[in-house]
Order: structure tokens, then C-alpha cells, then sequence
């Protein structure tokens, strides 16, 4: 698997470490979870700019974005008890959709 790949992919994992970390941090009143959140973004950014070096940034804001919300959401369902109705189920589905289409049928997203 090339680099940027990897690195996009572990920019998403970062990404929703260090949102999941938002709602412990209390508003960045407790200083651990605070501290994951600016270190999160921080390597997720750092990771995405690698990326972006190899494919437009479009598509790979499209695949960090989607992939992100569709984490954070089943991570808060499964860990903070939020509720996920049909409604947001079909639109994580339909952007899941989204990201795969990118991946299969589009030569943007492997050619930078």
C-alpha cells in the first residue's frame, strides 16, 4: 500500500481520536483529554498535508471527512450512548457510499 494511503489512513484514525477526546475534555477544562484532542488534530493534520502531496486535496478531504464523521458517530453511539435514528443511519450509509464510489470509479482519487 503506497504511503500516502497509509498516511491518510492513520490522519482519519488520529482525527477521530482527538474528536471523540472533545466531549472529555469538557470544553478543554480537563487537561488529558485536552491534550488528546490538540495531539490528535495535530497529527491528523500533518498526516493529511502528506497525503494531499500525492492526490488532490478534494478527494482526500472527501475520504478524511467522511470516513472521520462516519467513525465519530459509531464510536459515540458505542461509547457515549448517542442515538443514531434511520435518518442518520441512511446518510452515514449514503456517505460511506460516497467514499467507496470515489475509490473505485474515480481515477482522481489515485492520480495526484
Amino acid at each position: 500500500m503506497p504511503t500516502h494511503i497509509i498516511a491518510l489512513l492513520f490522519a482519519i484514525v488520529a482525527e477521530t481520536i482527538a474528536t471523540s477526546a472533545l466531549k472529555a475534555s469538557d470544553q478543554f477544562t480537563k487537561i488529558g483529554p485536552t491534550a488528546i484532542v490538540v495531539i490528535g488534530y495535530a497529527i491528523s493534520f500533518y498526516l493529511l498535508a502528506y497525503a494531499v502531496r500525492f492526490m488532490p486535496t478534494g478527494i482526500v478531504y472527501a475520504i478524511w471527512s467522511g470516513l472521520g464523521i462516519v467513525l465519530v458517530a459509531i464510536i459515540s453511539w458505542l461509547w457515549f450512548g448517542q442515538k443514531l435514528d434511520l435518518g442518520a443511519i441512511i446518510g452515514l450509509g449514503l456517505i460511506l457510499a460516497g467514499i467507496v464510489v470515489i475509490n473505485l470509479f474515480s481515477d482522481t482519487a489515485s492520480h495526484g
